[in-house]
């Protein structure tokens, strides 16, 4: 787990223990790192200038609505939460998702997702409304086609759509099923629409988008022993009852924070840097050569619906992560998103596609950093004992909802 990437980590936490008395079993340095990690240290829920209606309430009661809605696939069968469930933490625990057909990638988790500038293991998506009108016309997840999905909103529901976005478009005449995504029949239909046709589609199918995402920015991260631990550093106080950590899930957190160095990418409250390595996962047989980030950049340029889009409600100057992202390079190449570690214990199995079935696995493959399918992996190898890997283990476990719950819902504190 040692990147050759600087960390901010120690930076960050200068910032916030100051000053502040340790416990015996931390050195004031560790102490500083632990409180960056901290739930205590989440930001406010960053704004999202390009949803005008990311913290409506009605918005997000529609789009939690819209969550749940198997009759927004094909055949009935899929929504969304068939893959996020609430019970798993908003994810499946099985390889690759699973919806009319199965996926080439697994399901991430979507707790605290909006706190993330990009979506997707590749971040082809820079905002999660962006990111939830992928799913619906993909042929293997929902297989929808666009028109009749917005038909399917203004069917079932009109009123609620009508008192968050205004009055739905006029889409008499429209052909049934017609998509600029869909098979090749729905893509002749879209194309003999006029752009003024196009228009009023893409414009409701963007909202349903932003309900949904509206929604899913109330689902936040959860409290877990780590943070009680954590809490309790910070203050200066030592550790007590459920806020104490057994030694061996002490000298995992050591390890975490120092020689396997997991911290470097794996920082902050949700355990994430949200930026994109090449970890040496190995590929999939059977599966279409997957080049990640390399090949995200040309698609979130393209999508219509990205930031500096025409459905997007603010400015590009507001647009910062798409403007100024990197676009080229080896790093890019099989380069996918930091997961966040939060419940790491209940998601196997594990990786991008599922290549790694168990945490003991997932200990070993970056202790001993095998070389990538292609590209070059940002990660050096560090000894592992097999007491370490067991104390690695035991430390992600206090990170598991103290409550037993997978997941807590909720509106979340948000920026000014």
């Amino acid at each position: 787990m040692r990147p050759r990437l600087l960390t901010t980590g120690v930076a960050l936490a200068a910032l916030l223990l100051a000053g502040a008395c340790k416990p015996s079993n931390l050195s004031e340095g560790e102490a500083r790192v632990v409180a960056t990690l901290s739930l205590a240290a989440l930001p406010l829920l960053p704004a999202d200038p390009s949803n005008r209606v990311a913290d409506d309430p009605a918005a997000a009661a529609l789009g939690e609505a819209l969550f749940f809605d198997h009759d927004l696939s094909a055949d009935g069968s899929v929504s969304c939460a068939s893959c996020h469930q609430p019970t798993r933490r908003f994810q499946d625990g099985i390889a690759r998702a699973i919806g009319i057909g199965e996926a080439d990638r697994r399901t991430m988790p979507l707790e605290g997702v909006a706190w993330s500038p990009w979506q997707f293991w590749d971040g082809r998506a820079d905002s999660l409304w962006a990111q939830a009108l992928g799913p619906w016309e993909n042929p293997v997840e929902h297989g929808g086609n666009r028109v009749a999905l917005v038909r399917q909103v203004a069917n079932a529901y009109r009123d609620e759509y009508e008192a968050v976005f205004g009055p739905l478009p006029d889409l008499t005449g429209l052909p049934e099923d017609t998509s600029p995504l869909g098979s090749e029949s729905e893509r002749a239909a879209w194309a003999g629409l006029t752009d003024d046709e196009r228009g009023r589609v893409d414009r409701v199918y963007s909202n349903m988008g932003k309900a949904v995402a509206a929604f899913e920015r109330t689902i936040a991260p959860v409290m877990t022993r780590f943070d009680r631990f954590a809490e309790a550093v910070a203050a200066g106080r030592r550790p007590e009852g459920e806020a104490a950590l057994s030694d061996l899930e002490l000298e995992g957190l050591k390890l975490f924070m120092g020689e396997a160095s997991c911290v470097n990418c794996h920082n902050g409250p949700r355990f994430t840097d949200d930026h994109f390595h090449n970890t040496g996962v190995p590929a999939v047989p059977g599966l279409p050569p997957d080049r990640g980030r390399a090949d995200a950049v040309a698609k979130v340029l393209a999508d219509p619906f990205n930031c500096l889009g025409a459905f997007s409600d603010t400015t590009p100057e507001q647009c910062g992560e798409i403007r100024f992202m990197v676009r080229d390079g080896e790093a890019l190449e099989r380069a996918f998103k930091t997961p966040s570690l939060r419940g790491v214990a209940g998601r196997a199995p594990y990786m991008h596609a599922g290549q790694i079935a168990t945490l003991e696995e997932v200990v070993d493959h970056y202790a001993s950093a095998p070389e990538a399918p292609s590209g070059r992996t940002a990660i050096e190898g560090f000894v592992l004992t097999d007491r370490g890997r067991m104390a690695l283990i035991a430390f992600l476990n206090t990170l598991e909802p103290m409550d037993g719950k997978a997941s807590h819902v909720g509106q979340a504190p948000q920026e000014n």
